[in-house]
């Protein structure tokens, strides 16, 4: 993707959109990602009306100077908590406090970042860690496995969904220590740990050795919903969320032909890098903006644009939102709901509108802080608003209907009926679609919705466009 210059100011590389977040340094906009393209829009929106005289900045902010009252307030309150706290805390704590309730008190997004922090932010959008490869749940003061990914550790050791740890290196696991039993299973490649696990339904307790290793978790999953119509999931937005669908839709449309259309669930998506979003949303279009972001630095001031290429080749889309679909999963979801390439079905999207950057401090400290709002290709902003769907869905589960045996269903089942000349050997009738509808429904109902519609939008297309 080709970003704005480089400024010689901020360097505002890593524009960021939902926890978790990519750390970036200030050259990060010199490496490769996803095509798509962006100029430099509008001056700095602060700029002072008059601006001709070079004295004119120093002017402007010469009006909003610290108030030497607030200086010594802030230093009685530092000097009250040191020495009358009911635990002695220290200068280090006491200014880190500080620092971070000054982020704290701009918005919800905002923050600063420690070691921790730094290291949690690059393992969630990069979607690579040090550990096991198992998704855990804390239940009732225990850790219970959500899922093993496939080929690590934990999958190759045999655990399996529902399996509950119950030791970690010879130490019981109980509601006291579980934060803490929760972080050792992450550590560094080809280190050592023990699991004492036992299976769902079972009371037979399991040793197994493990050995931690890098593993990599992939945020796209690709496959058929039935012939012709392909389930795209994003779970969040990492920095190799574009290539991973292009790769992934490729082989599928290699291996089973053009779709006839698409679903792409965006829902509980928290979303993840501006970059991601804005390279998922040129692999669907041909033409038009994506998203346009607004602030006071020239470098936050930038337009993106879609490139000839659509992987579908024009096919219908449906995008699956919720209340969970969020920054950068909104980008993607305005992106194709304004440029009239995708229905939006689900519930309203979360609303967070404006975009971090991750600004270093040293090599272990950095601030993430809001410097941009972001538009919708029609110019919209969805900030504490959200983008309504064009067909709204309730958060409903259904259940099959409760009926009795039926003797007569059609006219094969009358005596001496006369048979169809063109009826093939062996032709279950019965087998409509519906069974598989019931199927999909009662486990997804807003997704079984979504593939109805993307059906009728099929049939719509024409002749020459439908495959």
């Amino acid at each position: 993707m080709r970003l704005s210059p480089s400024s010689p100011t901020i360097g505002m590389a890593a524009l960021l959109l939902a926890v978790p977040f990519l750390l970036a340094t200030p050259d990060a906009r010199a490496q490769s990602a996803p095509a798509a393209a962006a100029s430099v829009a509008a001056p700095p929106v602060d700029l002072p009306a008059t601006n001709s005289s070079a004295d004119a900045p120093a002017r402007a902010s010469s009006t909003d100077q610290v108030d030497l009252d607030d200086i010594r307030n802030f230093s009685r309150v530092y000097e009250v908590v040191r020495q009358a706290y009911v635990e002695k805390v220290d200068n280090k704590t006491l200014m880190k406090a500080a620092i971070t309730g000054m982020l704290s008190g701009l918005d919800p997004h905002s923050e600063y970042l420690d070691k921790d922090g730094l290291a949690q932010l690059s393992e969630d959008t990069t979607g690579e860690y040090s550990g096991l490869g198992i998704e855990v749940l804390q239940v009732d003061g225990g850790l219970r496995i959500v899922s093993p990914i496939d080929d690590t550790p934990a999958a190759r050791a045999g655990i399996k969904p529902g399996d509950s740890i119950v030791k970690i290196n010879g130490t019981l696991i109980d509601a006291e220590n579980v934060d803490e039993m929760f972080k050792q299973l992450r550590g560094k490649p080809g280190s050592k740990i023990d699991l004492t696990i036992v299976h769902q339904n079972s009371d037979k307790l399991i040793d197994l050795h493990l050995v931690r290793q890098n593993i990599s978790i992939s945020s796209v999953k690709v496959r058929e919903l039935e012939p012709g119509y392909v389930y795209v999931r994003i779970s969040q937005f990492q920095d190799d969320t574009a290539g991973d669908l292009e790769q992934k839709l490729g082989q599928l449309i290699a291996k089973n032909g053009a779709p006839k259309g698409a679903v792409l669930d965006l829902r509980n998506n928290p979303g993840g890098l501006l970059t991601a979003a804005v390279g998922v949303s040129d692999d669907f279009l041909d033409a038009g903006t994506i998203v346009t972001t607004r602030g006071r630095l020239q470098d936050a001031n930038m337009s993106f644009n879609a490139h000839p290429g659509d992987q579908l080749g024009g096919a219908p889309m449906i995008v699956l939102t919720n209340n969970g679909t969020a920054s950068a999963a909104e980008i993607v979801s305005g992106a194709l709901k304004d440029n009239r390439r995708a229905l939006v079905m689900g519930q309203r999207t979360f609303g967070k509108g404006v975009v971090q950057t991750v600004l270093p401090l040293d090599a272990e400290h950095a601030v993430k802080i809001t410097t941009a709002r972001y538009y919708t290709p029609n110019g919209t902003s969805i900030q504490a608003e959200g983008i309504k769907p064009d067909i709204a869905l309730a958060d409903l589960t259904v259940n099959p209907s409760d009926r009795g045996p039926v003797l007569i269903s059609s006219e094969a089942d009358l005596p001496n009926h006369l048979a169809n000349e063109n009826a093939k050997a062996a032709t279950d009738i019965n087998d409509d679609g519906s069974a598989a509808d019931a199927k999909l429904a009662t486990s997804d109902y807003a997704l079984s919705q979504a593939l109805n519609v993307l059906k009728g939008m099929a049939l719509r297309q024409p002749a020459a466009v439908r495959r």
